[in-house]
């Protein structure tokens, strides 16, 4: 296992129109890491297009959705020896040129989970809707106050983990909506984690799949999945 080797995992659903494009821009940058598409039971043209980019392509034979697909993102990077992984969207909202300033503290060995904020300073990309960032700072503040750790974005899914949170992950990785509550994994775990300021940016394709009255079953699920979490695990022996 190379510590210093890197993976980037893209959880893909239909994607077909901007995958290439993401992909492209990651093979650009001066970080050296392998690009995974996980395509995540599409019906289009994704698989394809992700292979014809030149990304390594892992297709699963229904879709589990974004939990269940990153999830397998992390079960291939610990098969196959990575010691860094990197969580980026397929639709082209996470500015790739920030993957060097996410991973450094993985390098450095200053932090085991690291997520790109929008919400820290100098930062001044796109933040969503009004609503959206009142959950946002919702969870933001629930998950602080339960694990005594600041975090400002807690639904980025531009995030970063070492070997020891790779492992964690590919165990034990949430479902539905998972941002919020892998964060409480990783500290129930022990796990460092920490943020560092990054750009976002509209989506190329698309759009969110909370809207309207899944943002109140969002809200109510992800809290009880939080405060689940939270509850002392039984010791069994």
């Amino acid at each position: 296992m190379d510590p210093q080797r890197v993976l980037i995992i893209i959880p893909a659903f239909n994607e077909e129109t901007c995958i290439a494009q993401v992909v492209r821009q990651l093979q650009v940058l001066s970080v050296r890491a392998d690009i995974l598409v996980v395509n995540d039971g599409s019906t289009d043209q994704t698989a394809r297009v992700a292979g014809s980019a030149g990304a390594k392509v892992l297709t699963l034979p229904f879709n589990l959705g974004i939990g269940g697909a990153v999830q397998a993102g992390y079960q291939y990077a610990l098969r196959h020896g990575y010691g860094i992984a990197v969580q980026i969207d397929g639709d082209g909202q996470h500015d790739t040129a920030f993957l060097e300033k996410l991973i450094a503290p993985l390098l450095c060995d200053e932090s085991d989970c690291v997520i790109g904020s929008r919400f820290l300073s100098p930062s001044a990309g796109y933040r969503s809707s009004v609503i959206r960032r009142l959950g946002i700072h919702f969870f933001a503040g629930l998950i602080s106050f339960l694990t005594k750790v600041k975090v400002t974005d807690p639904t980025s899914g531009f995030r970063a983990c070492n070997r020891k949170t790779i492992a964690l992950f590919a165990s034990d990785y949430p479902v539905d909506y998972p941002e919020p509550e892998a964060i409480v994994v990783a500290k129930k775990a022990r796990a460092r984690v920490s943020e560092v300021a990054v750009d976002m940016r509209e989506r190329l394709t698309g759009r969110s799949s909370i809207r309207y009255m899944k943002t109140l079953y969002y809200m109510i699920k992800v809290t009880f999945a939080i405060l689940l979490r939270m509850l002392p695990s039984e010791n069994k022996g």
